[in-house]
């Protein structure tokens, strides 16, 4: 049996969905919609707006807006960088700290949730899979 890989990325597309409509109430209560969520999650691994956008594969101006929402909420701040002082270094607060790990909680549970439909084996097949396919291409 052939595996259509549009509708492998249609379903991967619709868990990822499922999961996020799932935990919109509680993004919401942290002041969070999803796309500044990925962002401040990001925030840590990826402090250079540039960085950050190049990583999240989203446009330049749409990190700005983000950055100046998650700024304004009290989230991250922005920091001169010592080492190039044209260039701000993004900084997680306390309170977005916070934020971001509720945010992770409530999505892993729900990811969970849907994980616990599968066996443990397939679980680890899974990881597996995914692991390889985040491999860099040859």
């Amino acid at each position: 049996m052939s595996v259509n890989a549009a509708q492998l990325w249609t379903l991967n597309h619709r868990l990822l969905t499922v999961v996020l409509d799932a935990c919109g109430d509680e993004l919401a209560a942290l002041g969070l919609d999803p796309k500044e969520f990925f962002v401040l999650a990001e925030v840590a691994a990826s402090p250079y707006p540039a960085e950050l956008a190049a990583t999240l594969m989203i446009p330049k101006a749409s990190v700005t807006v983000y950055v100046r929402n998650l700024a304004a909420k009290g989230f991250i701040r922005r920091e001169i960088d010592d080492e190039d002082l044209r260039r701000h270094r993004l900084i997680l607060t306390a309170e977005g700290e916070a934020a971001r790990d509720h945010a992770l909680s409530a999505l892993a549970a729900e990811f969970d949730r849907r994980l616990a439909r599968i066996t443990p084996r397939d679980r680890t097949e899974l990881q597996r899979i995914l692991l390889e396919m985040l491999k860099p291409s040859d």
